[in-house]
């Protein structure tokens, strides 16, 4: 009842409030310990234990000098009870209140030889250049902006990561972008990247990431020289750095602003220039691959038709390498494919190559017998994304397409495909079931599965495929046949209630077993 609720709230809240005062008490028994481990754990305890609202209401304004203090140990339980024990309770401050109080600490937490405690510096300070009002206490401290774009040029990749974050927070202000683009940050982001290939490389991720934000700074970007720079890593000597930088190019291209400004200042033709020079590089392997992603893409986020009409070499690559030998390259593509025909204007691509892509399509079923099993997977993958199509965009014209292209898989397509269905592998069994509930929404679909032998009792059999994966694929080609305006006619009643049934049930739904008890029976 509603007493007994309010009573047990009561003593819960004041439990709580006992153990927040507490906290008090454990903050100074802690100065002046030579051994505070046991003192420790206990803060520990109390402080994981209190929600962050009520503990955020008591720590305020106590001093946590004695635990910052006790971090210069070299011992690694003491670091890693008093980083716990810090980590929440400075995740309970406002990040106003950790930058006017607690600024030196975090800097000091920065130069810390423990990557733990780097980290937790780092992540406070994450929190306060993400906020409005206490950004500012930052960007007033030059020396602890340094000490931040140091962490770049650290030896541990986490740390990296972190300083990356919080930098690329910073600069989402025009205060914060001033600071690191305009000023003497700027020189020392510069040196700091001349440490090495690898720290040049985050310097250049933090500076993609923030031109991705906006026109504006991607602006700051270019204007320092970082992009131009970037680009110019595309053509040097160096193979892996090619692949690296076309990565991080790719990127840019995520947002329309970068895409805007690749194209604008020549970057995409020359590209689609280097795609046709890999064929006398010996060395093209390590970054083609890359260079096809770019324009893959691209298409999908602008226009298909409009990328491989201005750029064949795309597309022309993108078959030769599908056909060819090299696992690494039949891989990227298949996935450049799929992510090709996935959208209408994709099909209406591939479909005007003729007879081209009908040889990549028999290939691409050679690919999911007889490969690898990550290759067949990635190949049953792009197959389903090729032959999906959507109940509003079913015109006469994109049936015969999609149908045209499922029987040029093989002679048997139908055959093989439930046979992959069958094998005990269950992502190939998952792929497979992908490409029938693509087809499940199309009436040729639904004619080739009513017309195959067994192939309603076997979608309907939930013996197979007992894995939550499998269980949830062959819902989904459930769903999408039950859906589906078409399938009643095509199915027939009785099949058709049959698949209704098993919708109605569920994915994970198991028929009860009723067990007889025989007197004298073990």
């Amino acid at each position: 009842n509603k007493d007994t609720f309010r009573g047990n709230r009561e003593t819960l809240l004041h439990t709580l409030h006992t153990m927040a005062t507490s906290i008090e008490g454990l903050l100074s028994e802690l100065s002046g310990l030579d051994e505070p481990l046991e003192e420790l754990r206990n803060l520990k305890t109390a402080v994981l234990a209190i929600p962050l609202n009520i503990l955020g209401e008591t720590v305020n304004g106590l001093r946590l000098e004695v635990i910052f203090s006790l971090l210069n140990t070299n011992d690694r339980e003491q670091i890693e009870l008093c980083g716990a024990i810090l980590s929440r309770i400075l995740q309970a401050l406002d990040p106003v209140i950790l930058a006017q109080n607690l600024k030196t600490e975090l800097q000091c937490g920065l130069n810390h030889p423990d990557d733990l405690v780097k980290i937790l510096a780092m992540t406070q300070i994450g929190r306060i250049v993400e906020h409005p009002e206490a950004v500012t206490e930052i960007l007033n401290s030059q020396e602890l902006v340094k000490q931040i774009i140091n962490c770049i040029g650290g030896e541990k990749i986490s740390v990296a990561k972190e300083a990356i974050k919080a930098l690329s927070k910073m600069a989402q202000t025009k205060a914060g972008l001033d600071a690191l683009f305009m000023g003497n940050l700027l020189k020392y982001l510069k040196d700091v990247m001349a440490i090495s290939d690898v720290v040049r490389y985050r310097v250049y991720e933090l500076v993609v990431e923030i031109s991705s934000v906006s026109p504006v700074s991607l602006g700051y970007c270019a204007n320092s020289s970082f992009i131009s720079q970037l680009i110019g890593e595309l053509t040097g000597d160096d193979i892996l750095v090619r692949a690296t930088a076309i990565e991080m190019v790719t990127t840019l291209a995520q947002s329309q602003h970068g895409r805007q400004y690749l194209a604008q200042q020549g970057i995409v033709d020359k590209i689609s220039n280097m795609i046709t020079g890999a064929e006398s590089d010996p060395f093209s392997g390590f970054y083609l691959p890359g260079l096809v992603k770019f324009f893959g893409n691209l298409a999908i986020m602008d226009s298909p038709q409009q990328i491989c009409e201005c750029y064949p070499a795309f597309l022309k690559k993108v078959f030769e390498m599908a056909v060819g030998q090299d696992p690494t390259m039949i891989g990227v593509a298949l996935d450049t494919l799929g992510i090709l025909g996935s959208n209408i204007e994709g099909k209406q691509v591939l479909q005007k190559t003729g007879e081209k892509f009908q040889d990549v399509l028999k290939r691409m079923s050679n690919v999911a017998r007889n490969a690898t099993t990550e290759l067949r997977v990635r190949s049953l993958e792009a197959v389903a994304l090729l032959l999906t199509l959507p109940a509003e965009q079913q015109t006469e014209d994109l049936l015969g397409l999609t149908e045209s292209w499922f029987n040029s898989l093989s002679s048997q397509p139908m055959e093989m495909l439930k046979s992959i269905s069958t094998q005990p592998f269950p992502e190939l069994h998952c792929s497979a079931l992908k490409i029938f509930t693509g087809m499940a929404s199309q009436p040729w679909g639904q004619k080739k599965m009513i017309d195959t032998p067994g192939f309603v009792e076997f979608i309907v059999d939930r013996s197979t495929g007992p894995d939550k994966e499998s269980k949830d694929a062959k819902y989904e080609l459930v769903k999408a046949l039950v859906d589906s305006k078409t399938t009643a006619e095509i199915f027939g009643n009785q099949h058709y209630l049959r698949l209704r049934t098993y919708m109605r049930e569920g994915p994970y739904y198991v028929t009860a077993v009723s067990s007889v008890t025989v007197e004298g029976a073990e």
